[in-house]
């Protein structure tokens, strides 16, 4: 694993956050975001690096920013390392392809989830909601009425807005619009879900005619001044469920472009999920990067 990227040290800035994949360094009014080759689940950061991964992440965040700048302006001033002020430059070798300089931004606080798919979370709230009420022929999904005969991964009537808070330790929590509006505002709630609707609509159109099916994404967003932009990463296999639309059915649950197949694995080893994880295999280190890798092909080219 000596290519992997497991973690980053420029010493002539402070670091920001170190985020489960993502090293975030402070430059005054900008910041440098470096997607090393880190990979979680269940909440842990795994001792074993996928290489190549962060630089897969950031290409396909880079693609999306550019695909729906008609739609939102994004934070990102600079991508290309040797284009980076010094004393970045010494460090190019390692950012080049896996970094970028933005903007700062003020952080709403709030995820901004598309469902297209009834699956994930979504798919258990919603099974618990149509136990409560069985002859009800709707149930209200954080705040959506959807008829109460879907099933797995079925595609929704329309794509719905599934904000969540963001938590800093465990799983975000799923709220409904009205808790939003109480959290955000009634006019910054409304421009959320329409600008996350509208995202996650154009994005999954392109997709399905590469053949990938977005089941269903996450966004966020911050305030530059006054102006409303898009931040972090966007429509990744990280932050996105990406199935292949040539193998999905209704009822199962498709195979995704994703770590599939490190969580798979870690289920079957007898890890705990409470102590530090197991290191992973190499075919698994390079299964899960072939479909990072697979993904990006189809989408990007």
């Amino acid at each position: 694993m000596t290519d992997a990227v497991i973690s980053t040290d420029i010493k002539e800035y402070p670091i920001l956050t170190r985020g489960k994949v993502r090293d975030v360094y402070d430059l005054g009014d900008r910041l440098l975001i470096v997607a090393t080759d880190r990979i979680s689940a269940f909440d842990w950061v795994l001792p074993t690096p996928i290489p190549g991964k962060g630089k897969i992440l950031n290409s396909m965040s880079l693609f999306w920013f550019e695909f729906v700048k008609d739609i939102i302006p994004n934070h990102l001033l600079e991508r290309r390392a040797d284009h980076y002020p010094e004393p970045l430059g010494r460090y190019a070798d390692i950012l080049d392809g896996r970094s970028m300089i933005v903007r700062k931004a003020r952080r709403i606080d709030i995820e901004c989830v598309a469902r297209g798919y009834l699956v994930g979370s979504g798919y258990k709230d919603y099974i618990e909601l149509t136990a409560q009420n069985p002859r009800a022929p709707e149930v209200n999904l954080y705040g959506n009425a959807l008829p109460s005969s879907l099933r797995l991964a079925e595609k929704l009537p329309a794509p719905i807005f599934t904000p969540a808070t963001k938590e800093e330790s465990g799983h975000d929590r799923n709220i409904s619009f009205d808790e939003m509006v109480r959290m955000a505002g009634e006019s910054l709630a409304g421009r959320l879900r329409d600008v996350t609707l509208a995202i996650y609509s154009k994005a999954e159109s392109y997709a399905r005619s590469r053949g990938i099916i977005i089941a269903d994404t996450k966004f966020e967003f911050g305030f530059i001044g006054d102006e409303l932009i898009l931040i972090d990463e966007i429509l990744s296999p990280d932050s996105s469920r990406f199935w292949p639309a040539d193998t999905y059915a209704i009822g199962k649950n498709p195979p995704s472009f994703d770590k599939q197949f490190v969580r798979d694995w870690l289920e079957q080893s007898g890890w705990n999920k409470n102590s530090p994880p197991p290191e992973l295999p190499d075919d698994i280190v390079q299964k899960t990067l072939d479909k990072y890798r697979q993904a990006y092909e189809i989408l990007v080219g």
